[in-house]
């Protein structure tokens, strides 16, 4: 514990003011609980919910469980959930379930190929696909496993994907919504990569895969179907619905809700202009509830299921803030409870009345907090481009701001490249956090962003140095132009592709920024493309392998939107910080970064992280970063 408070001491708080501070800090922000919709209980009267807490001292996370009305009450602490919930693992007749677990089916290490060395530590491939994410590829793949249930016990099961060297639940980040069972419980539905190897690597094309219970035989749904298909989801009446992108390599692509009906598949969502994140039936398998990006937000919609009819449905926005509704738990009568977030507050959850078209809060772990919190004012604003469009801006000001003062102010790159700067609350890139440390925050939804259109989304794709700079630089100065933001104290932060963007800015800024903190930022785009993972993002954002010299934009991207390149006009202090286990940008970018500055004796400062991979997720590490992104920032700025 001694350590934890010296840690206080150099972040500049205490462990025991409890809640009676007044503005975010990094101790405060860290013991925010952590909301998760387990479900409804099954006679629809109660939500269950979870909260986690983390434990700084112990490096672990404390969960607790609690019950609340759907209809709004009090809060019940309870130490189970076991019944409370249906299991969708459990078929709908009840006589079989579905569980997941790793199967053993390639040799990898030393000690596989040589069983009289077993104490080597070697690995070895013979193609791609080694690592993914942050973690080294062992010779095991996740299989789904079919459990008969006899006597309410379920047996070893049936691996019915048996003998395969994929993946379900998919990598990395898949998880049990990856397989379902279908109405009649004859069929399960999963979602696979079935590719190897340097094959695997180069594409996003996932599949519906439907395995018969009954004959053991399995077919493709989406054959054919060449990006991700995901999310695969019966109605009540039978009917699938799942999510599909188009090309094969574009990991951004527009996402649209697809359904099947008597075989026949129909894209609901093909002449809507946006992306969708996640979707659920409608009880009566009528409509389908989906959130998605929508002008610096994340909003609730709904989209009609023609049925027997082939006329084209009408997507229907239902919600409307300065806020993100980022998931739906579950419909009730006219309601439907979801998940819901802004920049001054952690995600907590709702019901929302779709008739009256008002939120209901129905949990609460951090009412206590910010009851006490002075917020920050949040701006939207529209900002003229160097190519004539409008962009959303957001701009987030310090606690009890003050226009006739002069705050340091901060550019905020996104990374993704094509991913949402909503109405996000991060426990790193906290806008609220940065706004009490006494910093006004510029956030563009710059080229790449999801939101505004499949044009916008896409022009960064193959033009990550060129209209997506103009953007950022567009942005602050236009905020810059306002008598309260300091000219003279300007600074640019962002993570992954954010990080980029500051290697990249540290050339072109013209002086315009006094210093820079990249995390996991992308520095030799060569050197990137032999070292990631995940082959077909660089394929598809740089159109290529660097060796293919007629292909002019990967060419361009090499050369002209290589930051490496322009190394030699840099002259601003940076914060480099990295994660050994990120296999996605890996270290070597930031050691690069890091190595030239150093020897061309500009101010900088490696913040590296062993243990950690593309983001920061252990609690202690956690206040590290935000103590050295702190002082960095009161060093130089």
């Amino acid at each position: 514990m001694k350590s934890i408070l010296l840690l206080c001491v150099i972040l500049g708080f205490s462990l025991h003011n409890g809640f009676a501070q007044d503005v975010m800090t990094p101790e405060l922000l860290w013991k925010l609980g952590r909301v998760g919709a387990v479900g409804i209980t099954k006679d629809g009267k109660n939500l269950v919910y979870s909260v986690s807490t983390p434990d700084i001292e112990n490096q672990k996370n404390t969960k607790a469980y609690f019950t609340v009305p759907v209809n709004g009450g009090t809060l019940t602490k309870i130490e189970s959930i076991d019944g409370l919930v249906a299991d969708v693992s459990i078929s709908p007749d009840g006589k079989f379930q579905l569980t997941n677990k790793a199967v053993k089916l390639m040799k990898v290490a030393g000690s596989d190929f040589y069983p009289e060395l077993d104490k080597s530590n070697v690995k070895i491939y013979n193609s791609l696909d080694h690592r993914h994410w942050d973690t080294w590829r062992d010779g095991t793949y996740n299989h789904v496993f079919v459990h008969k249930i006899v006597d309410g016990k379920a047996d070893e099961g049936t691996d019915i994907m048996k003998g395969e060297k994929f993946d379900t639940p998919t990598m990395p980040f898949g998880d049990e919504s990856d397989y379902t069972w279908s109405t009649d419980s004859k069929y399960v539905v999963y979602v696979s990569k079935k590719l190897s190897g340097t094959e695997y690597v180069q594409s996003t094309n996932t599949d519906l895969y439907q395995y018969d219970i009954a004959s053991g035989k399995t077919v493709n749904l989406t054959e054919g179907m060449l990006g991700y298909d995901t999310a695969p989801a019966f109605s009540s009446k039978g009917d699938l619905a799942w999510l599909s992108m188009a090309r094969n390599g574009y990991e951004s692509d527009k996402n649209d809700i697809y359904v099947m009906m008597n075989g026949s598949k129909m894209n609901l969502t093909k002449d809507w202009d946006g992306t969708v994140n996640a979707f659920m039936w409608s009880k009566d398998a009528k409509k389908i509830y989906f959130v998605a990006p929508t002008k610096g937000t994340i909003q609730l919609f709904e989209v009609d299921v023609p049925g027997k009819s082939k006329k084209m449905p009408k997507v229907v926005q239902l919600t409307e803030g300065d806020f993100d509704v980022n998931g739906i738990v579950a419909e009730l009568k006219n309601a439907l409870i979801v998940t819901r977030n802004d920049m001054n507050h952690a995600k907590e959850i709702f019901k929302y009345d779709l008739k009256k078209k008002s939120f209901t809060q129905l949990s609460n772990a951090n009412n206590d907090v910010y009851a006490n919190l002075k917020t920050s004012k949040v701006e939207k604003r529209w900002v003229k481009t160097t190519d004539g469009k409008q962009m959303l801006v957001w701009v987030i000001f310090p606690p009890d701001f003050d226009a006739s003062k002069k705050y340091p102010t901060l550019l905020y790159a996104q990374g993704g490249p094509q991913s949402a700067l909503s109405q996000f609350y991060s426990f790193r890139w906290n806008f609220q956090l940065m706004a009490a440390n006494g910093y006004i925050i510029v956030a563009p939804n710059r080229r790449g962003m999801p939101g505004h259109g499949v044009e916008w989304n896409e022009q960064i794709s193959k033009d990550w140095g060129g209209q997506v700079m103009q953007d950022y630089l567009s942005a602050i100065d236009e905020v810059s132009k306002e008598s309260y933001v300091d000219k003279n104290r300007l600074g640019a932060i962002g993570a992954s592709y954010g990080g980029y963007s500051m290697y990249y800015l540290a050339g072109i800024h013209e002086n315009r920024f006094k210093t820079f903190i990249a995390h996991a930022g992308i520095f030799n785009m060569k050197s990137m493309y032999g070292t990631t993972e995940e082959i077909f993002f660089t394929n598809w954002d740089n159109g290529g392998p660097y060796w293919e010299t007629s292909n002019t934009a990967a060419q361009k991207a090499y050369n002209e939107f290589d930051p490496i390149n322009k190394v030699d006009k840099w002259n601003t202090p940076m914060l480099v910080i990295q994660g050994g286990h990120d296999y996605r940008v890996p270290e070597n970018q930031s050691f690069e970064a890091f190595t030239a500055m150093q020897l061309r004796g500009i101010k900088s400062r490696l913040v590296y992280f062993p243990e950690e991979n593309h983001w920061i997720l252990k609690a202690q590490n956690a206040l590290v970063w935000h103590a050295e992104f702190f002082k960095w920032l009161k060093e130089t700025l």
